[in-house]
């Protein structure tokens, strides 16, 4: 096989590759850093779709990661990209928080419960019951399910939460309707991600903790995949996939004198 093109953007999850619990993950700040200062295009993804980018901004600003609004890119930003491309100008009700419903109003979408185009499906802090309702009865009704991500449970210092993929699981048992998902482990997320920083799959990697969703999505958008050992994928699960990444290395710290 003839080598590969240098890397020249990269992709990264940012839980559990960048930040694990609110705290900095050794060797994140040097690797942000490095990134900057190298000029080449960047951006840090998450399949968790509450938070805006700005919100995420400031979030890691105070942990000392200085990622710039325009390289963040959310599950909630790959949903809208979809639907503007979709069905530019529809509507959507939507069952999610700032991330998503902004991200929605930004392509000019209508949020609403007459008649909506789609139903979208995002994370919350609080499923509500009452939505999960309207959510079931509009999609019988020929609203189109569309989900930003399929994760089933998200962390929680308590621990593990119910997430979108498992309140998608009860909206499609009550519909017999499968949502779209949006977000990694679809390429997509990866691929409209790499238009935006007018990145090409042949020369780019992506970086991720877990091998179902950020290494799968860098494989099938044609990536370079990096799988860090400091979130859910330990060492020994590697081989019980029928896929490999790229790498694997232990952490971040070691791709710095990569870029």
């Amino acid at each position: 096989m003839a080598d590969r093109r240098p890397i020249e953007s990269w992709l990264t999850d940012m839980d559990g590759v960048l930040i694990h619990e609110g705290v900095p993950i050794p060797g994140a700040d040097a690797f942000v850093k490095r990134l900057r200062e190298s000029g080449k295009p960047f951006l840090v993804l998450t399949n968790n779709s509450i938070y805006t980018p700005r919100d995420l901004h400031a979030r890691l600003s105070r942990m000392g990661l200085e990622v710039p609004v325009e390289a963040i890119w959310t599950s909630a930003l790959a949903t809208a990209k979809f639907l503007d491309d979709q069905r530019p100008g529809g509507s959507a009700y939507v069952i999610g928080e700032a991330g998503l419903t902004t991200a929605l109003h930004d392509i000019g979408y209508i949020l609403t419960d007459h008649e909506p185009d789609y139903v979208v499906l995002g994370e919350t802090r609080t499923y509500s019951f009452e939505a999960m309702t309207k959510a079931v009865r509009l999609i019988e009704a020929g609203a189109r399910f569309i989900c930003t991500n399929p994760d089933e449970t998200g962390p929680s210092a308590e621990g593990p939460l119910p997430a979108t993929g498992a309140v998608a699981a009860l909206i499609t048992k009550a519909t017999g309707k499968q949502p779209y998902f949006a977000g990694k482990p679809n390429p997509l997320m990866m691929r409209t991600g790499l238009n935006a920083i007018g990145a090409h799959s042949e020369t780019s990697a992506m970086i991720g903790d877990r091998m179902d969703t950020d290494v799968l999505a860098g494989i099938e958008a044609g990536m370079r995949t990096f799988l860090v050992l400091t979130g859910l994928t330990r060492p020994e699960q590697v081989e019980d996939f029928p896929f490999r990444p790229s790498e694997v290395v232990d952490s971040i710290a070691d791709l710095v004198d990569r870029i």
